[in-house]
């Protein structure tokens, strides 16, 4: 039986998407969010399932064969908080994280309640640091 990747692009717009959520300060933070990844990320955002807004994308294969596509950086602006998708080198992640401001992490993920709580020149830092990450460990094809 052949596997089906959950996570994919969906067709509905990205500002389709932020301007349907609520209340209006996750609207308009996510906008600012928005706003900050496209000026820092050569790619366009694209909804992907779940409310994830991505940017780039790459393909993976694990060990076991399981393969897929997945965004590149991104955000989820979900409730309670947002969630924060970077390829952060470890060295890199604690120098960042310690000058991001109101935080907590998962995994894979940076949480944080509001725009307000974060320095977002960080924030961008982050971004372009987690781009070139990713280019590091999957190449873009050209």
């Amino acid at each position: 039986m052949a596997y089906e990747q959950k996570t994919k692009v969906e067709e509905l717009g990205v500002r389709e998407y932020i301007l349907g959520l609520e209340p209006e300060r996750r609207r308009d933070d996510a906008l600012k969010i928005l706003e900050i990844y496209e000026q820092e990320c050569p790619w366009p955002a694209k909804l992907w399932s779940g409310g994830m807004i991505g940017f780039g994308e790459y393909h993976y294969t694990y060990k076991t064969g399981h393969s897929g596509n997945a965004m590149r950086v991104g955000f989820a602006p979900r409730k309670p908080k947002f969630s924060i998708y970077t390829w952060l080198e470890e060295d890199e992640r604690a120098d960042l994280l310690a000058r991001f401001g109101k935080h907590s992490t998962g995994v894979g993920c940076i949480y944080i309640n509001k725009l307000a709580d974060i320095d977002q020149e960080v924030l961008r830092e982050m971004i372009r640091a987690a781009i070139r990450g990713m280019e590091k460990h999957y190449p873009e094809e050209k």
